[in-house]
């Protein structure tokens, strides 16, 4: 059937695009859970197809089911839902588009097209009245869309912070637990299966934004592609950043954030600071959380495994679950809402708080006349601790052998300050003869703790 109401008990057709991790999860779930899950669809789910590059390379598949056609599997007559598990932007992008066209329900756990064309493929599910669901294209198992589209479509969110990316968070735990610096930590997570071959989506956070992307589009009804979202990964992390969290009470996280500021959403990814005591910093190893702040529900977190196969097949299984209910009884799921069309703001303009720690010469003076560039951008200092290193720098005049000035270290945290203000204090902090150089910069989110509870420098 396409695009009509199945009423009468027929079996829904479900045509499945990929069968490699997750695919082939979804194969088992639907095969072992069959009766289960017709009692909860109102009729039998069957499986009609799985499209797939190589046939020869999924055995665990009967043969019967296994085509390279996926292009005409996706507007067969017997199929009802499409669920896709390949990834990726082409093809994907114009099987579904066609399968939705035909009055086909999507299901999709593809967080890069749905960051990138989320819009065009919402329009062509009003278009047919077919349903498109994504639950597990972030945070794998975890329930997350669903609750901010259903749950607290009655509330206004206000801000989303959340540690989505399961690889980047395994090599910060990591380096926080063990002392490895990024290049072992790394290593690490390759050989425990956390990180791809190339791990450059996750590292550099593009996984993250893509996500980032479409916790901002449902929380602020506004359309966010991953392009609108600031984005910075964690190879520049050092060992030394995290003895600096530590040292003030805090841990690295890579965090996704979108957040209303005013008449305008925020969306960014980059490593942050954010207190020991906060529910996120305790969220360890490959696992996922995501911290939701709503105006009326308070604060709220889900946590769980945000990836791998049987995870990801959980809850792509809850979207066809939902799609053969909406067949069967002829309703339909949440439809795309993009009415408040809210601007992204530039990451210049967005505010938040920074941990610096220069190297500087240990000479009087130098403390005042670094504070006066922070105060001449307008960046106000709230704490300041200065850490002796105890070696010469080999300045001194060679003809009287008196010693040359000694290394510092000066750790300053700021008050939350725009981003563009914080990138010209330190561009100026470098043009001054007594730094020698920045030993780094990491942004703080206290995460609704006042900066001056984190740490204990003055």
């Amino acid at each position: 059937m396409t695009g009509g109401v199945n009423g009468d008990g027929r079996p829904i057709g479900v045509a499945l695009l990929g069968a490699g991790v997750v695919g082939s999860q979804v194969v088992r779930l639907l095969t072992e859970q069959a009766d289960e899950l017709a009692h909860r669809v109102g009729a039998p789910l069957h499986l009609v197809g799985v499209a797939v590059r190589r046939p020869q390379r999924h055995p665990d598949v009967p043969a019967e089911l296994l085509t390279t056609d996926a292009a005409g599997l996706v507007t067969r007559e017997d199929v009802d839902v499409v669920v896709e598990v390949i990834g990726g932007i082409d093809p994907v992008r114009g099987l579904l588009l066609t399968a939705l066209k035909n009055g086909k329900s999507v299901v999709s756990a593809n967080k890069a097209l749905l960051a990138e064309d989320g819009a065009a493929l919402a329009a062509a599910a009003d278009e047919s009245g077919a349903d498109l669901y994504y639950e597990a294209s972030v945070a794998g198992a975890i329930p997350l869309l669903r609750p901010i589209q259903q749950s607290l479509a009655g509330d206004r969110i206000v801000r989303i912070a959340g540690i989505v990316n399961g690889t980047t968070n395994f090599i910060l735990s990591a380096m926080a637990s063990s002392g490895a610096n990024y290049t072992e930590a790394l290593e690490e997570a390759g050989r425990l299966g956390y990180a791809e071959a190339d791990p450059t989506a996750d590292v550099d956070g593009y996984d993250a934004a893509s996500k980032a992307a479409i916790l901002a589009s449902l929380a602020f009804h506004t359309r966010v592609t991953a392009d609108d979202v600031h984005r910075e990964g964690i190879r520049d992390v050092t060992a030394a950043d995290i003895a600096a969290a530590r040292a003030l009470g805090c841990t690295i996280k890579l965090l996704a954030i979108c957040e209303q500021v005013d008449d305008s959403v925020s969306a960014r990814v980059h490593p942050a600071m954010i207190p020991r005591s906060h529910p996120l910093a305790s969220v360890s190893d490959a696992y996922n959380a995501v911290f939701i702040e709503a105006a009326a529900a308070g604060q709220l977190m889900f946590y769980g495994q945000g990836a791998g196969g049987p995870q990801t097949a959980s809850a792509v299984l809850g979207d066809l679950v939902a799609a053969a209910r909406n067949r069967v009884i002829g309703g339909r799921g949440p439809r795309d809402s993009a009415y408040a069309d809210l601007p992204v703001l530039a990451m210049g303009d967005t505010r938040t708080r920074y941990h610096v720690a220069l190297d500087v010469t240990d000479r009087a003076g130098v403390l005042a006349q670094v504070a006066g560039v922070f105060a001449e951008h307008g960046v106000s200092i709230a704490t300041v601790r200065q850490e002796g290193r105890g070696g010469s720098s080999g300045e001194g005049d060679a003809d009287d052998g008196a010693p040359g000035p000694k290394d510092a270290t000066l750790v300053i945290v700021t008050h939350s300050a725009p981003d563009a203000a914080l990138a010209a204090t330190v561009e100026a902090l470098t043009g001054l003869d007594s730094v020698r150089g920045v030993a780094g910069v990491l942004r703080v989110e206290g995460l609704g703790r006042p900066v001056t509870e984190l740490g204990g420098g003055s």
